[in-house]
């Protein structure tokens, strides 16, 4: 809540601020109203977490404007916006193998692996064409929230972030939340 209030006092844009933040503030919505009846693991909140601060440090200056971004690395544009799009597949992933183990929809690891990475895919592409009609709804007052920065392969590379995260996400961290899933179905048996 405190990054969510600071990111609203003084952004750059406030209409850019409200258009990255509002997933965060839905997902806090939807949060809440499933907390008693359907508890995520602590591994998936925190990065939900991580995932909203992201969102609404994107929200404050606009992810073509974030300060420590700028040339980093040497790069011609500031590639915030890249570890969004990452954050964009490695966060829906986990939730996504959440609700796929814990609601025993998909069985077998490698079928419900391709599920999840399918899923992040989509929804990658389905907030690109969001984005798209949002250019077109409102015109110039989009370019902050497009954020291509003169960039012609930014929706390829966006989606392709998006898969490298649910790739990694699935990779780096399925025995840690194994090990979660397994003491809350523990304790919902007990």
């Amino acid at each position: 809540m405190a990054a969510l209030v600071w990111s609203g006092i003084s952004p750059k844009d406030q209409f850019t601020w409200f258009l990255e933040v509002v997933p965060a503030l839905i997902g806090g919505v939807v949060l809440a109203a499933t907390y008693s009846s359907f508890r995520l693991t602590p591994l998936l909140y925190f990065f939900i977490l991580l995932h909203c601060l992201v969102l609404t440090v994107g929200g404050h200056y606009t992810y073509a404007e974030v300060p420590f971004f700028d040339g980093l690395f040497g790069a011609e544009r500031n590639n915030y916006d890249k570890v969004g799009h990452f954050f964009q597949g490695f966060v829906p992933a986990l939730l996504a193998r959440e609700l796929l183990i814990r609601k025993a929809v998909v069985q077998g690891a490698a079928w419900r692996n391709y599920i999840i990475v399918s899923v992040c895919l989509a929804f990658s592409a389905f907030y690109e064409l969001i984005e798209w009609w949002v250019a077109l709804a409102t015109g110039e007052d989009a370019e902050a929230f497009l954020g291509t920065q003169g960039y012609v392969w930014d929706t390829q590379s966006d989606m392709a972030l998006a898969l490298l995260g649910a790739i990694c996400a699935l990779v780096v961290l399925s025995a840690a939340h194994n090990k979660q899933l397994q003491t809350l179905a523990n304790r919902s048996a007990a």
